[in-house]
């Protein structure tokens, strides 16, 4: 859930719609539209603290700022 949180605080302006489904045998999947961002399936490990809000920061561009509150 940690990652859940992160992208909500960092991204919550650019976020239109967020998805959490329930899996089977500990499936841990991030897309979006479409693009696979991390799967646990194909790389044989859990993600790293930080390592999907990188990747959705990296997919979205330096142009877009974090949330300011």
């Amino acid at each position: 859930m940690r990652t859940v949180g992160d992208l909500l605080h960092d991204y919550q302006h650019v976020i239109e719609r967020l998805e959490l489904v329930t899996g089977k045998s500990g499936v841990f999947l991030v897309e979006v539209d479409g693009e696979v961002l991390f799967s646990k399936q194909d790389l044989g490990r859990h993600a790293e603290p930080g390592e999907v809000l990188a990747l959705f920061r990296d997919l979205i561009g330096p142009d877009v700022p974090v949330y300011e509150r």
